[in-house]
C-alpha cells in the first residue's frame, strides 16, 4: 500500500529532531530554575516575615552605632583636637628650638641650653601643657600621637633611654619620613641600652618602612654596622652594597665617607 505525503510537507532531518528536543529541554530546565527561584524567594519572604522583630532591631542598633559616632565625631573629638591643636604650640616652639641649639653652647644665662629646652617641651612651660600634659589629656588625638614621637626624640636626648622607648613605641604613622625616623629613634635607644639584638631589629624596620634618599641609606648603614657587632658580616655586608649600589649620593655625607671602610671590614669577617 503506497504510503501519502502530503503537499509540501519534508521529512525532518536528524539534526532538526534533535535541535527540537534540544529546546524542550532547555524550557524544561529554564521552568525548573525559575520554580526554584519562586520557591528560594518564597522561604525569604517567610523568613523575613517570621524575623521582622530581629532584623528591625539590627538595623536599630547600626543606626545607633552610626549615629553615635557621628555625634562623637561632631560634638566631642574634632573640638579635642582643635584644642590639643592650640596647646602644643608651645611646646613645638621648645622642642624646635632645642634642635637648633648649636652643641657647643653648653650654657646660656646659666642654664643647660639644650637640655633645658627638651625639659620645658616635654613639662610645659610659661602657663603651656608640654608634650606629656598634651598625651595625658588629649589621648587618642593627632596631637597626642604626635607628642610621643617628640617625647621620645626629647627623651633620646636627655639619655634616658628607656622613656625614649616607652614614647616612641606608643607612636604610628605611615609617614615615609616621620615613620622611619621613630622606628630609626627606637633602635638608637635600644643600641644605647646595648641591647643590640633589638637595636638592628629597628633599624631594619627603619629603612623597610620606606625607600627614600634621606631615611635608608642612614638606616642601612646603621643596620650594616650593628650587624657587624653582632657577627654577622655577611647581612652587614648586603646592606652596605645596597647603599653604594643604590644610593651614591650618601658616600658624600659625614657618614657615608666611611662607607668604604665598613664595607672592607665586612668583607674581611665574611
Amino acid at each position: 500500500m503506497a504510503t501519502y505525503k502530503k503537499r509540501g510537507y519534508k521529512v525532518k532531518s536528524k539534526e532538526e529532531k534533535e535541535k527540537e528536543v534540544s529546546a524542550e529541554e532547555l524550557e524544561s530546565t529554564t521552568a525548573e530554575v525559575f520554580n526554584t527561584l519562586d520557591e528560594t524567594a518564597s522561604k525569604t519572604e517567610e523568613w523575613v516575615a517570621g524575623n521582622q522583630k530581629y532584623i528591625f532591631i539590627g538595623i536599630g542598633a547600626i543606626a545607633v552605632v552610626l549615629l553615635g559616632y557621628l555625634i562623637y565625631s561632631k560634638v566631642f573629638a574634632a573640638p579635642q583636637e582643635q584644642e590639643a591643636a592650640n596647646e602644643v604650640f608651645q611646646a613645638n616652639s621648645y622642642f624646635n628650638e632645642a634642635l637648633s641649639v648649636n652643641l657647643n653652647d653648653k650654657m646660656v644665662n646659666g642654664l643647660t641650653t639644650r637640655d633645658s629646652l627638651f625639659n620645658l617641651a616635654l613639662q610645659g612651660g610659661e602657663g603651656k601643657y608640654g608634650y606629656l600634659n598634651i598625651i595625658k589629656n588629649y589621648p587618642g588625638t593627632n596631637a597626642a600621637n604626635l607628642a610621643n614621637y617628640s617625647a621620645g626624640i626629647a627623651y633620646l636626648n636627655l639619655n634616658n633611654y628607656e622613656k625614649a622607648i616607652e614614647h616612641l613605641s606608643n607612636f604610628d604613622s605611615s609617614d615615609i619620613i616621620i615613620g622611619a625616623k621613630a622606628k630609626g629613634a627606637l633602635g638608637d635607644a635600644f643600641a644605647q641600652l646595648d641591647q643590640q639584638k633589638e637595636a638592628l631589629e629597628y633599624y631594619e624596620k627603619a629603612f623597610k618602612h620606606s625607600d627614600n634618599e634621606a631615611t635608608t641609606p642612614m638606616y642601612l648603614l646603621k643596620a650594616g654596622i650593628t650587624a657587624l657587632d653582632l657577627g654577622e658580616a655577611g647581612k652587614a655586608l648586603q646592606y652596605f652594597n645596597r647603599i653604594e649600589r643604590e644610593y651614591a649620593d650618601f658616600k658624600n655625607t659625614a657618614d657615608g665617607k666611611m662607607l668604604e671602610v665598613y664595607i672592607g671590614k665586612a668583607e674581611a669577617l665574611n
